[in-house]
C-alpha cells in the first residue's frame, strides 16, 4: 500500500488496514468494469457512498456503526478489485473466502462487529441491489427492463442523480474519507490507535 503497509491476503492484520489506503483504492477501482457512460469512472468509493446513502432511506433508525458496515461492505476491493458477479460465480468459494477475511480484518480494525446481524446484511444486500439497479440504467447502459429482470424492481422512488454523476478521482477519494470521518465522529467512537507495523511492534517488544 501507499501508505507502506503489507496486507497478507491469506492472515490479513487490522493492524495493517488503513481508511486511507481503503479510499484511495476504491477511488480508484471501476464499477461495471468500466462500461460506464462519463468521462470518469464510477468508482466503488462512489458506489459504497450510495449503498450508505440507501440504507439510511430505507432505515433512517440505524446506529452510526451499521451506516460504517455499508460504507466499507466493498472495502475488500480496494486490495482485491471488483469482479463482476458472473466471474466470481465461476471462481466459487475461494474468492469468496479472501474476500471475507479482508473484510474482517477491515471491520476489527475501526472496532465494528466482524459478524454483522442477519438484519444489517439483508439491509446492506438490498441496498446494494438497488443500488446496482440505478447504476445499471443511469450508468452501464440497461433498460428499465433488463435492470429490473436481474437486480427486482427498486422498493422505494429515489432522486439520486447527484450521486450518480462519476466523479474525479480525487473528488470521490476525498468524499469517502469525509463521509468515513463524519459517522466515525457521529457514533462517539473511541479515537483510533496507531496502526503500527508488526515490524515496529516486534522492535518495541
Amino acid at each position: 500500500m501507499l501508505s507502506g503497509r503489507r496486507l497478507d491476503l491469506l492472515d490479513p492484520s487490522p493492524l495493517d488496514v488503513e481508511i486511507e489506503d481503503i479510499a484511495h483504492g476504491l477511488a480508484r477501482v471501476a464499477r461495471w468494469n468500466g462500461q460506464t457512460q462519463g468521462a470518469h469512472i464510477f468508482s466503488v468509493a462512489q458506489h459504497s457512498l450510495l449503498v450508505e446513502k440507501i440504507a439510511g432511506l430505507l432505515n433512517p433508525a440505524i446506529s452510526c456503526d451499521e451506516r460504517l458496515f455499508m460504507l466499507l461492505h466493498d472495502a475488500p476491493e480496494y486490495v482485491i478489485g471488483d469482479m463482476i458477479s458472473p466471474f466470481k460465480a465461476v471462481i466459487g468459494d475461494a474468492y469468496k473466502s479472501v474476500e471475507n477475511r479482508i473484510l474482517s480484518a477491515i471491520l476489527l480494525r475501526f472496532s465494528l462487529n466482524p459478524a454483522p446481524s442477519s438484519s444489517v446484511l439483508l439491509l446492506c444486500k438490498n441496498s446494494d441491489r438497488i443500488a446496482a439497479f440505478c447504476e445499471a440504467v443511469a450508468l452501464a447502459g440497461f433498460t428499465r427492463r433488463e435492470a429490473e429482470r436481474i437486480f427486482g424492481r427498486p422498493s422505494l422512488q429515489l432522486d439520486l442523480a447527484e450521486d450518480l454523476a462519476p466523479a474525479p478521482i480525487d473528488v470521490a477519494q476525498r468524499r469517502y474519507l469525509e463521509r468515513f470521518a463524519q459517522l466515525e465522529q457521529a457514533g462517539a467512537r473511541p479515537k483510533r490507535a496507531p496502526a503500527f507495523r508488526r515490524s515496529e511492534q516486534t522492535r518495541e517488544a
